[in-house]
């Protein structure tokens, strides 16, 4: 049977379903994943990446963390596309209630879905350290150099987790809560390494387990259905109803 066919049967079929998603779901509104052959961690770089946003490399060189993340992580121009405008539809519908991601992109808000919980936090929160005054992603995007704050001149801080920093226990116990109640998870555009977001995925005890991802996962081998392909041109043919 055609694949699409067999998903849409799925959706059709399910009343709780939960969206958990990486950096493939934005790969088609040109934000770059991290580990795909042309992603963050293929290019060559003064330090590597991982090292560049983790929280030891933030104190120690500020300026050189704000250089990477504001040119290779910040994409203010970017917009939803089919995946994102989907899911959304699905949440208005009743269908889905929760899109769990790893992105810190807030695309999925921008399409409109409204019970996102973000793992790894967002570019458009950031406080400052002192006072924790909060700054939108504008303000951090076209600051000069390190941002600072305007009312106590503290250092500015993205709300992202990075490597070394712990994800927050409420965001991880809403998301563990909600794959555990669905009665389908759709699995998008991750690689499934990164933990521990990826253990989440041991709670699901509902029918039907679908991972949609360009490349092999994991958890290929526990999934009543898998599509390598890109995920917003797959559930772009999604009918919701």
């Amino acid at each position: 049977m055609d694949k699409i066919k067999r998903l849409q049967e799925m959706i059709d079929e399910s009343n709780n379903i939960v969206f958990f998603g990486g950096a493939g779901v934005s790969t088609e509104s040109n934000i770059p994943d991290f580990r795909s052959s042309d992603g963050l961690y293929q290019q060559q770089y003064q330090y590597p990446p991982e090292q560049v946003v983790s929280h030891t490399f933030f104190v120690r060189h500020t300026e050189g963390f704000y250089d990477f993340y504001k040119e290779k992580m910040m994409f203010l121009d970017a917009q939803p596309n089919a995946a994102h405008r989907k899911l959304a539809e699905l949440e208005a519908a009743g269908k889905l209630t929760a899109v769990i991601t790893q992105n810190i992109d807030g695309l999925h808000q921008a399409a409109g879905s409204r019970n996102v919980l973000e793992l790894h936090g967002s570019i458009h929160r950031n406080y400052c350290q002192k006072c924790h005054k909060f700054y939108d992603a504008a303000y951090v995007k076209h600051a000069e150099g390190i941002p600072y704050c305007e009312e106590c001149g503290g250092l500015i801080k993205p709300d992202v987790v990075l490597y070394e920093e712990s994800l927050d226990y409420t965001t991880m116990t809403r998301s563990v809560q909600a794959i555990a109640e669905a009665d389908m998870l759709i699995i998008g555009g991750t690689s499934l390494v990164v933990y521990p977001a990826a253990g989440f995925i041991d709670y699901f005890q509902g029918k039907y387990l679908v991972v949609i991802n360009k490349a092999a996962t994991p958890r290929d081998g526990m999934a009543s259905l898998c599509i390598q392909e890109p995920i917003g041109e797959v559930l772009g043919q999604i009918a919701v109803r």
